[in-house]
């Protein structure tokens, strides 16, 4: 079967993955907002340490009622952005679709089986440093895995499988996650930490782990997210840490998502992020001082863009 996708945000993720479909040869639909004009005259392009590549002719939405319904919706906006999703969503997916939660956070496909029921919603957990260099202009410099995950079951679907051949076929490593829970914890451990402190200490990835002082403080607060989750019931290993640790070490100097938020004057993603998470692990029973301080550190931060 030839599934059909629709990319809801098609920036330095949904840009990526949805330019990596389309030059696989999948039927794909590009919801833009501020570079449809760019990307209508001139296409995508995408950088990538696996090879460039160009596509001329995307086909390219400023509005979702203009798309055709799609097999598969991948949602690659913002958090700060979901408030639009009721009206984006039920216009371009079939009676028989999946929505592809390609967001980060904590609960976010909950969000999102709210509008179409929760056996229509999987998780997508994105491991990629990507960024764009300017309107429809993608630059992928590392990683790239995804790892998909049922939300309203346990184990690998058929349908998971599917999509993730599909993702496969246009060069996409794929995990399949037994639990969405695990893996939606575990990308957390680096998330929490690395987004928390490069935007508050206005520093890169590389900066925290060549001093010994920021890099132990990123380890410290690894371990408390891991007790979080296991406080909430989900069952993360010790040895997250030390993969976490070992993939950013040695690496060229990154911005995250929520730095390059802040740097760009846009909102950030603070409550599915941090806030969301935060308050799982307090509601059954955890004490998360390193946390909640980043959290509170964010808030302040984010109010004042």
């Amino acid at each position: 079967m030839s599934r059909s996708y629709a990319i809801i945000g098609t920036g330095a993720l949904g840009g990526y993955y949805g330019a990596r479909l389309h030059h696989a040869g999948c039927d794909v639909h590009f919801l833009l907002h501020s570079d449809y004009d760019h990307v209508r005259q001139h296409g995508l392009i995408c950088e990538s340490k696996d090879g460039d590549f160009s596509i001329l002719k995307p086909n390219a939405y400023r509005n979702a009622n203009d798309m055709p319904r799609c097999d598969v919706v991948c949602v690659c906006l913002k958090t700060t952005q979901n408030h639009l999703l009721p009206k984006v969503i039920p216009p371009v997916i079939k009676d028989t679709g999946v929505v592809l939660v390609m967001q980060n956070g904590l609960g976010v496909e909950d969000e999102i089986a709210g509008i179409v029921g929760p056996e229509r919603v999987m998780g997508c957990l994105c491991f990629i440093c990507s960024y764009k260099l300017g309107p429809g202009h993608i630059q992928h410099t590392d990683y790239g895995l995804i790892a998909l995950g049922e939300f309203a079951t346990r184990g690998v679907s058929d349908r998971m499988r599917a999509i993730g051949d599909d993702f496969k076929h246009a060069g996409i490593p794929v995990q399949f996650a037994e639990d969405l829970r695990v893996v939606r914890w575990q990308k957390l451990v680096w998330n929490i930490p690395y987004n928390g402190l490069t935007t508050i200490l206005q520093t890169d990835t590389a900066a925290l782990m060549s001093d010994p002082h920021t890099r132990q403080f990123v380890e410290r607060i690894m371990w408390e997210v891991v007790a979080d989750a296991r406080t909430c019931g989900v069952p993360v290993g010790d040895e997250i840490v030390d993969r976490m640790l070992r993939s950013t070490e040695g690496k060229l100097s990154y911005r995250p998502s929520m730095k390059i938020d802040f740097d760009e004057h846009r909102r950030m993603e603070v409550e599915t992020m941090f806030g969301n998470p935060l308050r799982a692990a307090q509601a059954a029973g955890a004490i998360s001082p390193f946390v909640e301080a980043l959290y509170n550190q964010l808030k302040f931060l984010d109010a004042r863009i």
